[in-house]
């Protein structure tokens, strides 16, 4: 008797009809356990692109470094003593750690008053160099950045955000023309902002970017800088450059080693990764509860097949007394069984693909999506998972009862009747 036995199927759609409502009740745990697991991963995908999008399409291994006041007395200094950071300390640690890829300084100054003909505010100006862009993923969305040319001559060259370009220019070309900042001219050679608009990349919108070198001669502020970015080299890690540019930092700067404060940092990657582990957590629970789930419907449909099998020993018994073999005994019980669980985790499957996809039709509709939940998806993968678990489940779901009715005595099946 082969899975196609057609007398199998007629007998198998005759016994669920007969029994509706148990039927349905047994298929309704395995549909909703099935169902729970899948809504469950896409709604723990939706806050995990949620949160990543916040990070944007900026380098993830990267770390802040700046300069804040000590807090032990150091070489004659004493304790609360301002540190100031300088172009000197990135050559230095360019030289000494191996694991720097790539250093972006930036300094800071204003907010200066902006003019074009007659239009104006006032906006920050950054002095920077070259690999910021880098970095950060800023968008140019017209003209180009700072070159190294413009650097080396320092040139009187901005790059505008673009709520700066929208005050001053509107609707105008920008690119070419030429604003004053605190008096100076500038020549505009960009319009950039940041990948995504949020409120702490507004200032990356109101800001005028020149030339660090332009920054120092014009505005008087040296060789110092605020605050710099680093990032690793590929396949090192942030963790292994982090506490070499602290010591020569504080080397180079005179703070004492142990001292905690004089040179503070933020790691990027650490904090991705920290991210990382705590969604691959959720990932981890949410597959306990939809399996848990599924599991309490898998027992309830073994629980209706010893149910059928007590009903329909003597059928059983019959057969074996006509020379049924426990094989084929066994193979009715488990295809109904699979049966069973495969149609209804099946339609558990369609459901909860379809409401994660009204989910994300409505976020679309209502003009985006919310504060760390982005397109709420189910993998290819679940849903591959899920059919195999499926199968799994309604074999061992009737593996027992199956291996119950192989076992049935046909003699004391009939004399008990």
């Amino acid at each position: 008797m082969g899975i196609f036995d057609k007398d199998k199927w007629q007998e198998i759609f005759a016994t669920i009809m007969k029994n509706k409502l148990r039927s349905f009740l047994t298929a309704l745990g395995v549909f909703w356990g099935i169902f729970m697991l899948v809504f469950l991963l896409g709604m723990g995908k939706g806050l995990e692109n949620g949160v990543y999008k916040d990070f944007g399409s900026r380098a993830k291994n990267i770390m802040y470094v700046w300069a804040s006041r000590t807090t032990m007395p150091y070489k004659g200094f004493s304790t609360g003593r301002r540190v100031q950071l300088t172009l000197s300390n990135i050559e230095y640690l360019k030289q000494k750690v191996e694991e720097i890829d790539l250093i972006a300084p930036r300094n800071e100054v204003g907010p200066f008053n902006m003019e074009y003909k007659g239009e104006g505010a006032s906006y920050t100006v950054r002095g920077e160099l070259t690999d910021m862009p880098l970095i950060e993923a800023f968008k140019i969305h017209e003209g180009r950045y700072i070159k190294q040319s413009d650097i080396d001559a320092a040139r009187k060259v901005a790059v505008i955000g673009t709520t700066t370009k929208d005050v001053l220019f509107g609707d105008e070309n920008a690119i070419g023309e030429h604003i004053t900042i605190k008096g100076i001219d500038f020549k505009v050679v960009g319009v950039f902002g940041p990948d995504q608009e949020k409120e702490w990349t507004r200032s990356d919108q109101e800001t005028a970017v020149i030339p660090l070198t332009t920054l120092s001669r014009t505005f008087g502020t040296g060789d110092r800088i605020d605050y710099m970015v680093v990032s690793a080299k590929t396949g090192t890690r942030v963790a292994e450059m982090e506490p070499k540019i602290r010591r020569y930092l504080k080397e180079m700067n005179s703070i004492h080693p142990d001292d905690p404060q004089g040179i503070g940092g933020f790691n990027l990657e650490k904090e991705f990764q920290q991210i990382q582990g705590l969604f691959l957590g959720i990932k981890v629970f949410l597959w306990f509860v939809g399996i848990g789930t599924l599991l309490a419907g898998i027992i309830g449909v073994s629980n209706i097949m010893l149910i059928i099998v007590k009903e329909r020993t003597k059928e059983i018994g019959i057969r074996k007394a006509l020379g049924a073999t426990p094989n084929s005994i066994v193979s009715m019980i488990l295809t109904e069984s699979v049966f069973i669980t495969s149609i209804s985790g099946y339609l558990g499957i369609v459901a909860g693909t379809f409401l994660i996809w009204i989910l994300n039709l409505l976020l679309t509709i209502s003009g985006g999506d919310t504060e760390n939940f982005h397109n709420p998806e189910v993998n290819w993968y679940v849903g591959l998972v899920a059919l195999i678990v499926l199968v799994i489940a309604g074999t061992i779901a009737g593996l027992i009862p199956a291996m119950q009715a192989s076992k049935v005595n046909p003699v004391v099946a009939l004399k008990d009747e």
